[in-house]
């Protein structure tokens, strides 16, 4: 089985993950727990943040009040798959003695967060209706 397939059962059976390695000092695994509580509520936040620009920006372009939430609402699902999976990922490195696992995910979401911040700030600044 791959390390992929693997890794995704133990989004839904995380107590198969006492079958790896060494059981981790407790506050390592809680301060795991909390990193992956921080990007649940991010992705709250930005779903959200999402459905706030959808709702609340009826007089915007159609076509960009639509891209905006949906760039936002997919970046908060992303951050919601990324948060379980950077938590098994993280606890069973913890279990095998091994580095803590590096991603790029935090970067990409940044730039996409950036992206929409800067074309919020665009249309605010030319206005809200198209012309």
């Amino acid at each position: 089985m791959s390390d992929f397939v693997r890794g995704l059962r133990l989004w839904f059976a995380p107590e198969r993950i006492r079958e790896e390695g060494d059981t981790p000092d407790y506050r390592f695994s809680l301060a795991n727990e909390r990193t992956f509580l921080a990007w649940i509520r991010t992705a709250l936040a930005l779903i959200g943040g999402g459905f706030a620009v959808d709702q609340f920006l009826p007089g915007l372009v159609q076509g960009v009040r639509v891209g905006l939430a949906l760039g936002l609402i997919a970046a908060g699902v992303l951050c919601s798959l990324r948060a379980v999976n950077h938590w098994v990922r993280c606890e069973r490195a913890m279990r095998r003695g091994e580095d803590l696992p590096t991603s790029r995910f935090p970067a990409v979401l940044s730039l996409v967060v950036a992206v929409v911040a800067v074309a919020m700030v665009v249309v605010v600044l030319f206005g809200w209706e198209g012309r």
